[in-house]
């Protein structure tokens, strides 16, 4: 598998400027844009996908994990940062850490550098 971010279906090609920052194909990867993400970049990103989110959810429902198809899988990618960035804009305020709790750093995803 490569780690090439293939361009979105065309249904959702407004959101390709995110592809690069967020559909980023490991766990690790994308946690490390997370931790580095500023309340205004959560809350941009937020802002664009969550309106496509049940059209992201339809087109991926019958699709295996990871999605065979290499724009569907750039769009499995993204919904997963989705889920992953969500609670920082929805819970935490935009803070990249969680609050009260311990630094994020401390976890070690035993599936963390598996690419999807």
């Amino acid at each position: 598998m490569t780690d090439a971010i293939a361009p979105l279906p065309a249904a959702f090609a407004q959101l390709q400027g995110f592809t690069e920052r967020w559909a980023l194909p490991t766990e690790n990867q994308r946690s490390a844009v997370r931790w580095t993400s500023s309340k205004d970049e959560f809350a941009t990103f937020h802002e664009a996908v969550m309106p496509h989110l049940d059209a992201i959810m339809a087109a991926l429902a019958d699709q295996p994990i990871p999605p065979a198809d290499p724009a569907l899988r750039s769009l499995y990618l993204l919904a997963c940062a989705f889920a992953e960035a969500a609670p920082h804009h929805d819970l935490y305020n935009g803070s990249a850490k969680v609050p009260f709790s311990f630094d994020a750093h401390r976890f070690e995803a035993a599936h963390g550098d598996i690419a999807y």
